[in-house]
């Protein structure tokens, strides 16, 4: 083949598909984080003390004990850190079930995906019982596979969320694609070895390799994906 025929075959050629595509939920798939931060301020509150944006802030993407202790910590909630955790999803749970306050784009996303016959992982920090309210309202078979913060021994930015559902699914992690929105959820995909599309919500997240940083799901499609998968 000479060069000619080589750069048409390589301009000619569809962009490869990841295996798999794995999602985070909370900023990700949907806007929980005021109802994240108002069960924070609701909880904090009750036992005399006050509660930042900064406060609310750091505790974006992380897994929920350690968020739990930084409530204690910071916001002087004398309880055990899972009774903590459990009274946040209370909160939230009851929001969701009002309103399920998808992100632009993503249940548009989901549905091509699926179409599509490619493979969705749910990759939360949020326990199972938040999940299932969430995946109550998509329809069923979105997700091969979901990975809770509860089933995990270490949360992100650790890897093992990602590594566990790439394990799950039967894919290698280089071979999938995950879609976040925070810092830490970014930093636990690409430890996991996956490319990442950085949805950044609430905090910013910086370019850098092995990402892709794009302000909205809206728009964004398969080709799109492919695109940044088999770029790299």
């Amino acid at each position: 083949m000479s060069d000619a025929q080589h750069a048409d075959h390589v301009l000619s050629r569809a962009p490869r598909r990841p295996a798999a595509v794995l999602w985070d939920m909370d900023g990700t798939l949907v806007d929980t984080e005021p109802y994240w931060m108002a069960a924070e301020i609701a909880l904090v509150e009750q036992y005399g003390g006050t509660w930042s944006t900064e406060h609310a802030n750091a505790l974006v993407g992380n897994d929920l004990l350690v968020a739990a202790h930084y409530i204690r910590e910071h916001g002087g909630v004398p309880l055990a850190p899972e009774e903590i955790v459990l009274r946040l999803l209370d909160g939230v749970i009851d929001r969701m079930q009002d309103h399920v306050p998808w992100r632009p784009g993503a249940r548009q996303l989901l549905a091509e995906l699926r179409r599509a016959g490619v493979p969705c992982a749910l990759v939360t920090m949020s326990w199972a019982s938040l999940a299932r309210t969430f995946l109550d309202a998509v329809p069923h078979g979105t997700f091969s596979v979901v990975v809770t913060g509860d089933q995990v021994t270490r949360g992100k930015p650790h890897p093992e969320p990602y590594l566990h559902a790439a394990r799950l699914l039967g894919v290698e992690p280089s071979e999938a694609l995950a879609v976040e929105d925070s810092p830490t959820g970014v930093a636990s995909a690409t430890a996991a070895g996956m490319p990442v599309l950085a949805v950044p919500h609430v905090l910013p997240v910086e370019e850098a390799a092995g990402r892709v940083v794009h302000p909205t799901l809206d728009g964004v499609d398969l080709a799109f994906l492919s695109g940044i998968f088999d770029s790299r």
